[in-house]
This record gives C-alpha cells, structure tokens and sequence, in this order.
C-alpha cells in the first residue's frame, strides 16, 4: 500500500512540474496551445471605414457586420461591431497559420455603408488585408494581435 502511495505521489509530483512556467521555447508542442490570434479593430461610418480628418469627429459603425474571407472567399470567422463600432474575432492558431492570415485572408463589410449614414453608397463592400498589430501576453497566453490595414470601397460587381 505504501510504494502504491509512493508511486502516485510521484506521478502527481512529475506532472505538477510539467505545469511551472518555462519559456516557451522549453514548452516545445505545448507551447502552440497556449496562442490565440485576435482580430480586432475599430470600423467608422465613412467610405474607407476608417477615421476622418477630423478624428474624434467621425461617427463610428454599429452593429455592422465583417466576415475574415480566406483564399477564394471561404468564410473563417465573423463579428458584428457594437455601439462603439469595435469588433474581435477571435482564432485558434492550431487551425490557422499567422503567414496565411496576414496574405491569404481579408476583411469584409457586408453591411452597406447607406446603413450608418444615408448620403453613404448603398452597394459596394468596404475590404481590408490584415496586418499584425503587436502581441499581449496574459499569464502563459500570448495573443498576437492582428488589425486591418486600411479599408477600401470595392464597388459592387
């Protein structure tokens, strides 16, 4: 009963320190299962989506939707923005290599611009690539931060 209790105590012991923080470069295969790649950003009401001149002037975009289109337009993820015209999607980096994203993927505005502010083209979709906007760690999580790169009005065909 003893050397059973023995042997348990240095299972749990051994596994236990496989959880103690090391680089992640120490983690080897783990290592990917502690990523996320965010998508995030900012949509305004205007027709490249992005801020005006005159900056904290420019109306934002609620309740649009955008869609990350990947190689021949396969839909990968979608989002809607708030009240505050910020959207995020998140994606799990196991299913999605970074270099692919950054030249492969887009993102999409279905929702006409008409919608957020009527003088603006009912047809037509705003499209931005993506570009990496940096990285945040929380804990053992590093997140790589991925932001459009400029949208464009790309008429409807």
């Amino acid at each position: 009963m003893a050397l059973k209790s023995l042997v348990l105590v240095c299972i749990l012991a051994a596994v236990g320190a496989a959880w103690i923080p090391v680089g992640e470069a120490q983690l080897g295969g783990i290592g990917s299962l502690l990523n996320l790649i965010s998508i995030g950003g900012k949509l305004f009401c205007t027709l490249n989506g992005n801020m005006g001149v005159n900056g904290t002037a420019t109306p934002v975009f609620p309740n649009a939707g955008l869609q990350l289109l990947c190689g021949a337009g396969n839909v990968i993820s979608s989002a809607t923005t708030n009240s505050a015209g910020e959207f995020s999607m998140l994606l799990d980096p196991l299913q999605f290599l970074l270099s692919s994203l950054l030249t492969n993927c887009n993102l999409a505005v279905n929702t006409p611009l008409s919608t957020c502010n009527s003088d603006l083209p009912s047809s037509g979709n705003l499209l931005s690539p993506l570009k990496l906007g940096g990285k945040t760690l929380q804990g053992l999580l590093s997140i790589t931060n991925l932001i459009p790169s400029g949208f464009t009005l790309l008429p409807s065909p």
